[in-house]
């Protein structure tokens, strides 16, 4: 897909496909994060989602993980608020917000690993099994 379809589409008219392609396979929303109840702030935990296979940074169980994690992050084109939930990195939120994808997004580099390599995803950052006692805050979310 280098059409560059998300130049002009809005997020509500791409297709499944186009849609699925923008996750830049960073994991971030797939690790639990806490907000600050004062401030509004939302920090990255290192803990992740069960099923998020931490060495590829991959679902999985994709296509049934909302039936199998409760608090799954499952985005839709019309729910924009919660976008607030995901990085400043991501192309769902940064499109949402009238930006452009990041240079080293998979879509513009033609590679999967690009987001690793840019340091941007949960690859490495986490421990599986943690209990929750034990996280550890790895950065603001925005």
């Amino acid at each position: 897909m280098n059409d560059e379809f998300w130049k002009r589409k809005r997020l509500d008219e791409m297709s499944h496909d186009e849609w699925e392609s923008l996750c830049d396979g960073c994991a971030l929303c797939c690790l639990q994060k806490i907000e600050d109840e004062e401030t509004g702030e939302v920090f990255y935990t290192d803990i992740a989602c069960k099923l998020l296979d931490v060495s590829s940074c991959r679902c999985g169980d994709y296509a049934a993980r909302a039936k199998r994690v409760s608090d799954c992050m499952v985005l839709a084109a019309d729910d924009v608020a919660a976008f607030q939930w995901l990085p400043t990195t991501c192309a769902y939120r940064r499109l949402a917000d009238g930006g452009d994808l990041p240079e080293w997004h998979p879509l513009l580099t033609g590679d999967p690993e690009s987001v690793h390599a840019a340091g941007i995803s949960a690859k490495g950052k986490t421990t599986a099994g943690k209990d929750a006692s034990d996280w550890t805050v790895l950065r603001k979310l925005s």
